[in-house]
């Protein structure tokens, strides 16, 4: 293998990624980031309008150029359709970032059965748009990047007090939802190494949008990560780029969380 500098080592210039979810408040981070780095942003969305406003946003260093298909990963009929799309917009996809999710919240005291299971469809459509990528990049004959967006909650409770007063507890079946990404990040890397598609999954800690989370719940969870402060997206940009670049060539089946120590407790 040649020696490569650290520039190089980052640079995404001549690669494709396809970012669900990308209009939203993290997937918005991961857009630029991966644009930042060279890559050409293909920017899923439930609604194309508003992933072409999101791609028109993002920067285009050297050759790059973005683009937007629409893709709902929890309908099964759309998602080879929306995959299609993304390789006739942009001529490949070697990075695929899980990250679009159709949000359940209520608690363990509320939800139905039927909205539990529903919300574990999610991983249901990552697994069918990595499989995609897989065999996408077997048959071209190079190697690919997919990274699973999971969560600190994917790998431990959360804590009642926080919650108690302010609003319903952390979903239960968000919980149960992002375990399994976790979890499906290692079986399907140890499968497709031996094909050159490295797997691996991103957790973020506490990431609360301003547009959303209440003030209050957001000073209790500050008190619960040894930063003292909850995350900012650009603090995910870096993490991304490392995991879809050559800087992690060696490294799959793995789970990188970013929770500003909060599963150090």
């Amino acid at each position: 293998m040649a020696v490569q500098t650290v520039h190089e080592l980052f640079d995404l210039s001549g690669k494709v990624a396809l970012i669900t979810g990308g209009t939203g408040y993290l997937g918005t981070a991961f857009g630029h980031a991966l644009a930042e780095a060279g890559a050409s942003v293909v920017i899923s969305s439930r609604d194309e309008a508003r992933g072409r406003g999101a791609a028109a946003k993002l920067p285009t260093p050297g050759a790059a150029t973005h683009h937007a298909v629409q893709l709902d990963q929890m309908d099964s009929g759309a998602l080879r359709g929306g995959f299609d799309a993304a390789v006739e917009a942009a001529g490949q996809v070697d990075i695929l970032v899980n990250n679009g999710i159709e949000a359940q919240g209520k608690d363990l005291t509320e939800i139905s059965f039927e909205e539990f299971a529903r919300l574990q469809a999610n991983n249901a459509g990552y697994f069918e748009l990595a499989r995609l990528q897989h065999d996408h990049a077997v048959q071209r004959g190079v190697a690919a990047s997919i990274v699973n967006i999971g969560s600190m909650y994917g790998q431990v409770g959360s804590y009642p007090d926080a919650y108690e007063g302010i609003c319903s507890a952390s979903s239960v079946s968000y919980h149960a939802l992002k375990g399994g990404t976790i979890h499906m990040t290692r079986h399907l890397a140890v499968y497709w190494a031996q094909d050159k598609v490295r797997v691996n999954c991103l957790s973020p800690g506490a990431f609360p949008n301003p547009s959303g989370a209440p003030a209050a719940l957001v000073k209790r969870l500050e008190v619960k990560c040894p930063m003292g402060r909850m995350g900012e997206p650009t603090e995910l940009k870096g993490a991304i780029v490392f995991l879809t670049s050559d800087a992690s060539s060696y490294m799959t089946g793995q789970n990188l969380t970013i929770d500003g120590g909060w599963t150090a407790w």
